[in-house]
């Protein structure tokens, strides 16, 4: 029903933002990493939303981009997973790091998040493994500033390593699953590449 709301950052609170908009004061539940980046009060954000209607409640879910709000999509569509737990999930790590920890299928990384069990974890991973892409997460290398990187430093050489293998001609999900099993070796994308090439001829 709305695309976005762009207005006056009034208020910033724990879980939620509100901004001025045509003399309406929106509430909006936002994860920590859209709270982050909202600027200061008096100035102006555009925060993308999601409304959702309930028998007893309307809540407007906002986000600092369209790549948070479809991630917050695609979470919500998955079985045991609300809103709440969504947005947890979102403000526990930088974007980039979420689609990285999905691509992987990373239950530990996104179990640290609250409200996230091993369980919901890997069914996250699951269902939503073929709907990450690795543009989803080059796109992003930049997303996430000021955020707790779940994932630091790992992001940069795993994601080469994976696309040194499907260069040589794997496919995507070849070369994701080599190398998710061997990501916790070393920091080298190198190191990372031979070793998953080592597990793949089973040497």
């Amino acid at each position: 029903m709305y695309a976005f709301i762009e207005g006056q950052v009034c208020e910033k609170a724990n879980g939620s933002l509100v901004l001025l908009a045509a003399g309406v004061g929106w509430q909006l539940s936002c994860s920590n990493n859209t709270l982050q980046a909202a600027p200061a009060q008096g100035e102006t954000m555009r925060c993308y939303t999601v409304l959702n209607v309930r028998d007893d409640a309307m809540e407007l879910y906002g986000f600092a981009t369209k790549e948070e709000k479809q991630m917050f999509l695609q979470l919500t569509s998955v079985s045991g997973v609300g809103a709440k737990t969504a947005l947890g999930l979102l403000g526990a790590m930088p974007l980039r790091d979420l689609n990285l920890a999905i691509l992987l299928g990373d239950v530990n990384a996104m179990s640290r998040a609250p409200g996230i069990g091993k369980k919901t974890a890997q069914r996250i991973a699951l269902e939503l493994k073929e709907k990450v892409t690795q543009a989803d997460v080059s796109l992003q290398a930049e997303g996430g500033a000021g955020a707790a990187p779940v994932m630091a430093g790992q992001a940069d050489h795993v994601m080469e390593a994976i696309e040194a293998l499907t260069a040589l001609g794997y496919s995507a999900m070849e070369a994701r699953n080599a190398v998710s099993k061997v990501k916790d070796q070393s920091d080298k994308a190198e190191e990372l590449i031979r070793l998953a090439l080592r597990n793949m001829a089973g040497i």
